[in-house]
Parts: structure tokens; sequence; C-alpha cells
């Protein structure tokens, strides 16, 4: 007698897994490896419920896309999971159009694929193309990309939305590679910011481990940065950590109004950059091309135990070309910078000026800057916007470039500086509006900073940075960072006594003592 008919068993996800094989047939169910389908045509076909999987046989190379929409609906408990099977990752080739696209639904996760593109979809397409534009404005919940690899896209991993308040929320970015592709490797982004009734599109955004490389810009995009490595645009309470950015930016237009950046935000609050490293990234333009960035419409965000060296802009740069009350409250700590704006001589290591920036405390960074030629790059500069900004207990070192530079001479109410270390292998130089000043003695008379009350702050020793023993072009990485000689990093600050919270650790993840230091390294707590 024949075998009574069992419907295919749940997967722990409680849904069906469905498989992908070139020796599989369209003619099958999908439900086992033995009875996979052959094309992703057919898989596109299939509608997925909460819990369902679809499977692609690692190794194999699959050509078209997926897309997934409304009627695919997982959820944050079962997920629709896109992943590969056996050893290695399966490729999607997508010829001309999106490698994965997801519209206007939630619950999805992405796992282990390599995705490329053509010369047709590095010029307009996204390789997994995240996008949210529905009707009622809700966010949708719950996407995860993890294990990926994306190249030769016009974007690598697109995150948006369009107008009201649709977007994403509890959106995860793990363990990924996006390289060579054309305007950026990640980006999000959403409507148009309203300082007057701010909204943002995107929640709980985090990146994590991602590499992004190569992603060149667009030398014909003279209306808007491109070539940027990582950048988040549109999002409340976002993370990027232990990310890598580099060569990033290279053919971005020459006449373009604005430049891209190694790992960046815009149009954002309460975002938190750490522990990555930006370097040697590029603008084909005269502005950006920098590591880091606070950008315009960025508040309550912090950019922490972070490296940045070799770039042609800045290497943090905090700024906002728009006086709309909105860049405020922004905190840069515990970094290091080396040899930052090796193109652009009217930056500097750290860069903070806008049209209103307000409440920027920029605390317990290391920067080390070489004069890069006729123009000296200053390792600190500020420029006209500043309200209420806060300079506190940094390492500044150069060769003889100005330590700091500044376009206006802010009075202490404005800007309050104080508890820095400030030596130059050089000449000893600060400009503070139309002067300039050689020791720290003279500028602290005449302009009132590095002061607490009446007692002096700061110094000007030698923090012996073992990278200044050698030319400062050297630097490479944190090695050479941390100062050797006591005097050298006297004279801080103590935060918490001015109602600052330093945070628990520095740079290299040692406890904070009760005794503070200059620079991003600070001794171990007992």
């Amino acid at each position: 007698m024949p075998k009574p008919y069992a419907p295919p068993s749940k997967n722990s996800g409680g849904g069906y897994t469905y498989y992908v094989s070139p020796d599989g047939d369209d003619g099958n169910d999908g439900m086992s490896p033995s009875k996979a389908w052959r094309s992703l045509e057919r898989a596109d076909e299939a509608r997925l419920e909460p819990g369902d999987r679809l499977m692609l046989r690692a190794g194999a190379r699959f050509r078209g896309g997926l897309r997934f929409g409304e009627r695919d609906a997982g959820s944050a408990e079962a997920p629709v999971r896109i992943e590969s099977y056996g050893s290695g990752r399966a490729t999607i080739a997508a010829s001309g159009e999106t490698g994965i696209s997801v519209h206007n639904t939630g619950g999805i996760e992405i796992r282990d694929l390599r995705i490329v593109g053509n010369r047709k979809s590095f010029r307009k397409r996204t390789g997994i193309n995240l996008f949210a534009d529905t009707p009622d404005g809700r966010k949708l919940d719950h996407v995860t990309v993890s294990g990926v690899e994306v190249s030769n896209f016009r974007t690598g991993i697109g995150i948006g939305a369009g107008k009201g308040t649709s977007g994403f929320r509890n959106v995860r970015i793990s363990d990924s590679t996006v390289h060579d592709n054309k305007d950026a490797g990640l980006s999000s982004y959403g409507p148009d910011f309203d300082a007057g009734d701010p909204k943002y599109a995107h929640e709980s955004v985090t990146v994590s481990r991602v590499k992004a490389y190569g992603n060149d810009g667009d030398p014909a995009a003279h209306g808007r940065n491109t070539g940027s490595g990582i950048v988040l645009g549109s999002v409340r309470r976002g993370r990027v950590q232990r990310a890598v950015a580099h060569h990033n930016g290279a053919k971005s237009a020459a006449r373009a109004v604005e430049g891209p950046e190694g790992i960046w935000t815009y149009d954002s609050t309460r975002m938190v950059i750490e522990h990555s490293v930006s370097y040697a990234n590029h603008t084909g333009s005269r502005s950006d091309g920098g590591g880091f960035g606070l950008d315009n419409n960025v508040s309550a965000s912090v950019l922490q135990y972070n490296l940045s060296y070799r770039n042609d802009g800045p290497g943090y740069l905090v700024y906002t070309a728009v006086d709309n009350r909105a860049q405020k409250d922004n905190t840069v700590r515990f970094n290091l910078s080396g040899s930052d704006s090796r193109k652009l001589y009217m930056y500097g290591g750290i860069v903070a000026y806008g049209e209103w920036v307000k409440n920027v405390n920029i605390y317990h960074n290391t920067v080390v800057q070489e004069a890069n030629g006729p123009y000296p790059v200053p390792a600190l500069r500020l420029q006209a916007g500043l309200t209420g900004a806060k300079v506190r207990n940094n390492i500044f070192v150069t060769d003889g470039a100005p330590l700091v530079e500044s376009s206006t001479a802010y009075t202490p109410a404005e800007v309050k500086i104080q508890g820095n270390n400030y030596f130059s292998t050089g000449d000893w130089q600060v400009t503070w509006g139309a002067r300039t000043y050689g020791a720290l003695s003279r500028w602290r008379t005449a302009a009132g900073q590095e002061r607490l009350g009446s007692t002096a702050t700061g110094t000007s020793e030698d923090p012996c940075l073992p990278v200044t023993s050698a030319p400062i072009t050297s630097v490479t990485g944190a090695d050479g960072m941390v100062p050797g000689c006591a005097d050298g990093v006297a004279g801080a600050v103590d935060l918490r006594a001015l109602g600052v919270d330093p945070g628990p650790v520095d740079y290299f993840g040692e406890r904070l003592s009760e005794s503070a230091t200059a620079g991003a390294a600070q001794p171990e707590a007992p």
C-alpha cells in the first residue's frame, strides 16, 4: 500500500525551510536539499511567513535578486531568514538589479551571503536595500544583516524611508564587508530634517564589526557627497562599534559641494560611534575626507574610543552648515588622531565649527599632527559658530604647526579651554583670533584660557609620546600614542568635580582612576 501523505515538518523557528541549489528543479517543492528549487526566480514566488527560512547552497552562484514585501512578513520572535546552507557562502549575482530588496516589511534576517553586482548595478542599484514608506507611518521591527559581503553596487547596504514617519526599528548589521561600491558602503537616510519638529525615520540601529573600503564615490556627483564608508542619517539611538573604514572616497567629485567621510552621522540624535578605526580616506573636493564626523543636525551624540589616521580631511569633525539650533550637546572623548588632514590644510586633527554649534565637549583625546608642507595644519581647529564649548584634558602634539588655531578669539564664557597638554617639536604657537602666541603663559594671560578660577591649568611639557621619536608621518595606529613622561600630562582638571562624567574607561579599556591626566591613555586605577 502507498504510504500516507506526511506534511513537511516545521523548523525550530516554527516555519518551513525552503532550499535553492543549482542541482535543483523549479518543479520541486523546495522543502529539502534533495528537492531544492533551482532559481532565485522560483524562490521569489514563494510567500514567506513567520519562521520560514530560504536556504541557498553555499559555494553556488545564483543569478538575479530576491524581493521581500508586505506579503513576506516575519516577526522579531519568528523572523524570516535568508541564508546559506553547507560550508561557506552562496553568491547572489545581481545583473543590473538590487541583490536583496526588503520593502515595507520587518522580521527579516539576511545571513552568510555574498552579493555582487555588475556595471549596471554599480550605476544605480543597491546590494541590500531596506526601504519603508508605509501609509500608516509605522516603524518596521527587526531587521538583521550578518556575515554578508556586498560589492559592485551604487550603495552596498541601504536603509531608507520616504516621507512621513515610516522607517525601521531594531536594525542590526554585523560582521560584514561592504567594498568597491560607488556612493557608500553602508548608508541610512530619511525625509528632510525639520528642526522645528524633528523626526527620525529609523530607531535603534546598530552597526558592529563592519568593514567598509574601496567605496570610491561618483566623480560626476557635484551636488551631493559620495564615497563614504559608513554613514547613518535620520536615526534615533544608533551605534557604530568596532567598525573599520579605509581607502574610501578616492573618486568623489572634484567640484562637489560636500565630500565623504570614513564613518559619520547626520540628521540624527543619541548616536554613539566607538571603538572604530578610520584611515586613509579621501575626498576629490576641497571639503571633508576625514575619519569621523558629527555633521548637520546631530544632537546628544558621542565619538569615543576611536582611532583616525592619515585621512585627507580631519580626524574628527563636529560641524553644521545650518543655523537651526539643532547641532548641540555632542561629545568627542578618548580618541586618537595621527597625521590627519593630509590634503586639506583648512582642517586639523579635531575640528569644530559651523553656523551654530552648542555645548560640544572635547576631552581626553590625543592628537599628533604634522605640518603637511607649506600650509601648517593645527592639532585643534576652532572656527566661528561655537557657544558653550569645552576643550579639556587633551594632548596636542605638532612638529611646528599651530597647536591650536581659532579664527575667533573666544572668551572663556563662549569656549572654555582647560587642562590640556600642548607640545611641539618645532616652534610653539597658538593662533587665537588675529593674534599668534609663542608660549602657553602668554596666551593664558591674554585670552584668559587655561585657568580654573585663579589656578593656571595645562602644560607645554613633552608628554614623551614614542611616536615623536620618529617622523610624525609614521603614525599608522595606536602604537606610540601612550605618554611616557608624567610632567607632560600634568595640569589636567578633575572633570567629575566640574560636573562631567568621563565614562568608565580610557581608550585602551583601562578603568579610570580618581586622578586624571591629559590624553586618551590614563593611569591604571589601583
